[in-house]
């Protein structure tokens, strides 16, 4: 990305930013009582969450540390706390202009006492959101289908898949939860191991100095493990995040075809941000199988899950994609719901089969609302 680019970027996302946490703050404080103690401890309090997540970032990068990982926890805890607050203080506001023609709320609740217990009614359900959305965060499911191929694969009868995507290691999914992630795949038996995208989270640093890679090379598959980049591995720098990951057993397909066991076919195209980053085009989903014999199997791993029609015109069998969390914070799953063919779960278009999963880990806020995070297990059988 060029740094104009970044530069207009970067100021859009802090103007909002810092917009959000100004109409929170300033809501908050019409609700404590001027001469009341609490008012000096929550501005500076306020002013360090608000404060934790952007400065945890750039410190990360200046100097990685034990400092720079508490505040990209603290930070990211805020993300999703900062996210319901607006909507609640939203809900309140919106339910004063109501009462300001209608008059219908009681006089008790415009009394002093009556803010505060709401300020504090709001930091008690926001609390609960994000303990409730953390303990969810870090148990994903594993999610079972079983999927028809009308073609043959030389003999083989069935295909045992798992298929992760966005497990986004770094600082946030550090050692233990990809122990955990290598573990639960591992005791799928799986024939075949498929990580649709954003396996790192940007930065690479928190990856090697954590050695999460250690934990990768004991995936255990006799067909092997593959993988495609996400928009995340190009944001932090693809070609080093490819390296170390390839370096530590996972084959990537980059815009590239292998052909397994003389069975089938796995294709895995590049981010769609490819082009954004390097100024080089991915390529279409028809070229990219040109040389690809249709009579077998193909399966076609593909971050974004955009354009499920050039898919299906290709006659790829099925594709594996990741990338939408399905919004991770409800109601934001009703946005990606609104913005892609298939936000979360299957869909069979035409003789084309498409999975797009939530995710193992997440981006921002180690929280989930409203769905959990998954590990898919795919079986496939042929006929």
């Amino acid at each position: 990305m060029k740094s104009y680019q970044f530069l207009i970027f970067f100021s859009i996302v802090m103007l909002i930013y810092s917009s959000v946490n100004y109409y929170i703050y300033s809501r908050a404080m019409q609700a404590i009582p001027a001469d009341s103690g609490i008012r000096i401890w929550f501005k500076w309090g306020f002013i360090l969450l608000v404060v934790a997540y952007v400065a945890g970032r750039f410190l990360e990068r200046a100097y990685l540390s034990v400092f720079s990982d508490a505040l990209n926890w603290v930070g990211s805890f805020w993300l999703a706390a900062m996210f319901y607050s607006f909507l609640f203080v939203l809900l309140v506001d919106i339910i004063r202009v109501a009462d300001h023609f209608t008059g219908f709320l009681p006089q008790l609740l415009h009394s002093p006492q009556a803010k505060l217990n709401m300020l504090y009614l709001w930091m008690s359900a926001v609390a609960v959101i994000l303990i409730a959305g953390h303990i969810n965060a870090i148990n994903p499911r594993i999610n079972n289908l079983t999927i028809d191929i009308p073609k043959g694969a030389n003999g083989l009868k069935e295909l045992n898949i798992v298929m992760a995507s966005d497990i986004h290691m770094g600082t946030l999914i550090g050692p233990r939860r990809t122990e955990k992630l290598v573990n639960t795949i591992n005791s799928l038996k799986p024939d075949i191991i498929l990580f649709a995208g954003d396996i790192v989270d940007e930065d690479l640093a928190p990856v090697i100095r954590q050695n999460l890679g250690k934990s990768l090379k004991m995936l255990s598959a006799p067909l092997g493990v593959y993988g495609v980049t996400g928009n995340h591995e190009y944001i932090g720098g693809a070609e080093q995040a490819v390296k170390y990951l390839e370096a530590h057993g996972i084959t990537m397909l980059r815009d590239s075809v292998v052909k397994i066991g003389d069975a089938f076919y796995v294709a895995g195209r590049e981010d769609r941000e490819k082009s954004r980053f390097s100024g080089r085009n991915r390529l279409e989903v028809k070229e990219l199988l040109r040389n690809t014999d249709m009579s077998f199997p193909v399966i076609l791993l593909d971050h974004q899950p955009y354009e499920l029609n050039k898919a299906t015109e290709a006659g790829i069998d099925l594709q594996l994609s990741g990338h939408t969390h399905h919004g991770q914070l409800w109601p934001l799953n009703y946005i990606t719901k609104a913005i892609y063919e298939v936000s979360t779960g299957y869909k069979q278009k035409g003789d084309s089969h498409f999975y797009v999963s939530t995710g193992f880990g997440g981006w921002g806020p180690p929280v989930r609302v409203g769905h959990r995070p998954e590990i898919v297990n795919i079986t496939l059988r042929f006929r």
